[in-house]
């Protein structure tokens, strides 16, 4: 991995801020209901780099990442557009290049497996297994799931249970079951699918 920083920035959403960080390889991660100071210090506890805030206008040749040639902030350019579309109930425009080459094998196919599936679809866990080539290992997945750091982007809120109803959304870290649960159903009808909150 670079050392050089990760970039950051954040921008408004319905639950409060989006915080967005790239490293030179693409998105390294995108976190809701976190505050600045604690994004940060998960990043360079994760990453082992700097983090720098991105400037709020590109143009702005006094801070850094402020650069066009910069690939750091062409891969939040990029986010920032597809998280405004998503959350605007739209098919993202585009997406930028994800960089998961911190996270463990696991992980990485299992979050490429999530990261495949269309807009306005789902998957199970089991199928995600399947697609990953271990067919029994749905409570695995569910584990890497949980530890998704490119949250919205890495799309696990279109990962449902096997009965077909919606499951469970995020970590412990934020808010209650409900809330994370209504959270996740509100980010599936932005794209036109809609679950029952399915026991089992």
């Amino acid at each position: 991995m670079s050392d050089r920083a990760a970039l950051r920035t954040s921008i408004p959403g319905p639950w409060g801020p989006l915080h967005v960080a790239a490293t030179e390889r693409g998105v390294v991660a995108i976190e809701l209901r976190a505050t600045d100071d604690s994004f940060d210090a998960a990043l360079v506890r994760r990453l082992g780099i700097p983090v720098e805030v991105a400037p709020a206008d590109a143009r702005d040749s006094q801070h850094p990442g402020s650069d066009s040639g910069d690939p750091r902030r062409r891969h939040l350019e990029t986010a920032i557009a597809a998280l405004e579309a998503l959350l605007a109930g739209r098919r993202p425009p585009a997406l930028p290049p994800l960089d998961l080459a911190d996270r463990p094998a696991w992980d990485r196919h299992v979050l490429e497996a999530v990261a495949g599936i269309p807009w306005g679809r789902t998957a199970s866990y089991g199928e995600i297994a399947g697609r990953v080539g271990a067919p029994r290992a749905a409570r695995a997945v569910g584990g890497a799931v949980g530890r998704n750091p490119i949250s919205l982007l890495v799309p696990c809120h279109r990962v449902i249970a096997a009965n077909g109803g919606i499951g469970g959304y995020g970590s412990d870290g934020w808010g209650s079951r409900a809330e994370r649960v209504a959270l996740k159903r509100t980010l599936l009808l932005r794209e036109g699918v809609t679950l029952e909150d399915r026991a089992g």
